[in-house]
């Protein structure tokens, strides 16, 4: 004796709809009265859902990262081995603070130097200034003689030869003095230059903190080269990505709530700073910065974010669950519910243009879209079919929903 087969239960809530229909179809098939295509017009058992007539907005968010909102990179002017460091990681800087101090012994012997080397040229001066008034004094004496016959034409063309070198060695002296003072002038500027300060643009008095360390105390380092970064947190930048599809909805402005795994549960405020000109290649995406409130300074660079733009909304639109949508002939639309007191419900099929979708919820255009939709089983219906409108849990409609392939993929 054979044992009954056994045949698997139906697993999904569309499974038990089809078999419900067909057990339908095969039992008016063995009825006795009625026509035929009375028994091939059962109604169909559907959900439906009411239609809203009410305000949508279209809202986004996208994934991000942090930005300081300015990064400086502090760096000394001479080179030399770094002999104090004054701030660290997360210290407050203010402009024009002093930050870090370069050995500077070397320097101050320059210094010293630069003086002597001026006093020297001075006191040459000095020496050459007196020599051209002896030299002129001379001068005027042989002048006196040759007019008296006393004293040669040679003597006198000597005495003017020896007062034009005299004023030349003047004017050489003159020049070393100023080179002298050239030089001190650029070893006094070293010597101050190896005290390392936090500078950025005048006028910003922001208190900054130090973001990073680049070298230790002891260190040599060369002029120029990076010792600290300092940045800015308030405001701070968040950097998103956005595609094309939204881009024509971006302004700058516009306002956004920002969210970081970091502070679970709350929300930051921000506002759209600036919108790049130019799509990467790679993504088709644009950069759009967004400027963060941050005076308490919890938000740090670095952190991930994830930002929601109200990027458009209407106020009275003709709005359907998401999971309404199907589509028939490669074109979207609903089936309306048509109840008439007395008989049995029919759906008409409806073509609708599609607009902002906000959640599980969507804004559609068509004719006539009012009362309620089919929401599920409509891959049994078709225009005009008769239904009988069951009620249907939410762990039903929800399992039926992401089982369906009749709603088309795709964000809107």
């Amino acid at each position: 004796m054979h044992a009954p087969s056994r045949h698997p239960a139906p697993r999904t809530l569309h499974s038990r709809i089809a078999l419900l229909a067909l057990g339908l179809l095969v039992a008016g098939c063995g009825a006795e009265t009625g026509p035929p295509a009375a028994a091939a017009r059962l109604a169909a058992p559907v959900a439906v859902a009411p239609v809203e007539i009410g305000p949508i907005t279209l809202r986004r968010t996208f994934s991000g990262a942090l930005e300081a909102s300015a990064e400086v990179a502090v760096a000394p002017r001479v080179g030399g081995q770094l002999r104090q460091l004054l701030v660290d990681i997360g210290d407050e800087v203010r402009r024009d603070q002093v930050v870090a101090r370069i050995d500077d012994r070397e320097l101050r012997q320059a210094t010293l130097q630069g003086e002597a080397e001026l006093a020297v040229a001075r006191a040459n001066h000095d020496e050459a200034a007196a020599a051209a008034e002896i030299a002129e004094r001379a001068l005027e004496r042989i002048k006196v003689l040759r007019a008296d016959g006393v004293a040669s034409e040679a003597e006198l063309d000597g005495a003017r030869t020896q007062a034009l070198a005299r004023r030349s060695r003047v004017s050489v002296t003159l020049a070393q003095i100023q080179r002298a003072e050239a030089s001190l002038e650029a070893a006094r500027l070293r010597l101050e230059e190896a005290v390392v300060r936090a500078e950025w643009a005048d006028g910003d008095d922001e208190v900054r903190l130090v973001g990073q360390r680049f070298v230790d105390e002891g260190a040599n380092v060369a002029a120029g080269s990076p010792v600290l970064s300092i940045v800015g947190l308030a405001p701070m930048v968040a950097v998103i990505f956005v595609p094309e599809r939204d881009y024509a909805r971006l302004e700058p402005g516009q306002a956004a709530a920002l969210a970081t795994d970091a502070y679970p549960g709350e929300r930051f405020r921000g506002t759209v700073a600036r919108v790049a000109p130019v799509f990467s290649r790679n993504t088709r995406q644009v950069r759009v910065e967004l400027e963060v409130e941050n005076d308490d300074r919890r938000l740090k660079p670095g952190m991930f974010v994830r930002a929601g733009l109200d990027l458009g909304s209407e106020e009275a639109a003709t709005v359907v669950p998401y999971a309404a949508l199907t589509s028939r002939r490669d074109q979207r639309g609903v089936f309306v519910l048509v109840s008439d007191t007395g008989s049995t419900p029919t759906v008409r099929w409806v073509p609708v243009e599609v607009g902002i979708r906000e959640d599980g919820r969507v804004q559609v255009t068509g004719d006539g879209i009012t009362g309620s939709v089919v929401t599920l089983g409509m891959e049994l219906c078709d225009d005009g079919a008769p239904v009988t409108v069951a009620a249907v849990s939410d762990e039903a409609r929800s399992a039926s929903r992401a089982a369906s392939g009749s709603v088309p993929a795709g964000d809107l």
